[in-house]
């Protein structure tokens, strides 16, 4: 399941322009209403919630604001009903595509997801097409100047850890959605600094991509990215070095 920190790299260079755009604050603030109307407002059971919130402060919303769209997800506020919808498909070099949508109009967001896909080199799939080769799980990391993997396993392995990957310069802990707010806990209770953490689709394997097909990769992540309704984007596509540098 490698590539995930990859991704995590080049979508971290983009933070500081994402932040100050209003799209991006509308996208932090419909996942705090679909965590909060899907588990409640009590973090300590809602693990969604508390990775929402976390986003949420990372791009310095408003404590008011996020307090309101709580509300509004748990029903307390009257606010828009979104549907949250899963969209399938391939990208360039036969790379597979999942996109993470919330909308308050169905038909007009796939024919949007259809258009980007088409647009950037992919195509729309079948529902289920694609979908099989990930798995959602917790993913925490970790730099490697910070700890070494065996200090990572001795806490990592007694609380519900699945495997360590090697990421470059981070070390990635991954484990059971369900698992997400005890391993969180025990990593804070052993004072080790979480870089970042939260619950992905991580792909089960990976498709090498040469520089070509990497930036128009990179390039319809992008476009998909900047459409209002999607909310998240994975791909199995392993970029080359060099376009992370």
């Amino acid at each position: 399941m490698a590539g995930h920190s990859k991704w995590h790299n080049i979508q971290a260079r983009k933070s500081v322009q994402d932040a100050k755009k209003s799209k991006f604050f509308t996208k932090v603030t419909k996942e705090l209403m679909l965590a909060a109307r899907a588990g409640g407002a009590d973090t300590a059971l809602n693990t969604r919630l508390k990775s929402a919130i976390a986003a949420a402060k990372a791009v310095n919303l408003p404590k008011d604001k996020i307090e309101q769209a709580i509300k509004k997800g748990t029903g307390e506020l009257a606010g828009e009903n979104f549907d949250e919808v899963l969209y399938e498909g391939y990208g360039p070099g036969g790379v597979a595509i999942l996109v993470e949508a919330a909308t308050d109009n169905r038909n007009r967001t796939v024919a949007e997801v259809r258009h980007l896909l088409s647009k950037g080199g992919g195509s729309m799939g079948e529902a289920g097409c694609v979908g099989w080769m990930f798995a959602k799980k917790g993913v925490f990391s970790f730099p490697k100047e910070s700890f070494t993997e065996e200090q990572l396993m001795e806490v990592a392995l007694e609380h519900g850890a699945e495997d360590i990957a090697d990421e470059g310069d981070v070390w990635e802990v991954h484990c059971a959605p369900e698992d997400f707010d005890a391993l969180s806990g025990a990593f804070e209770a052993a004072g080790m600094t979480i870089d970042d953490a939260e619950v992905s689709m991580l792909p089960s394997n990976t498709v090498s991509l040469d520089a070509e097909n990497g930036q128009k990769l990179i390039k319809l992540i992008d476009m998909l990215e900047d459409n209002d309704d999607v909310q998240k984007v994975h791909t199995n596509g392993d970029l080359p070095d060099e376009l992370l540098a």
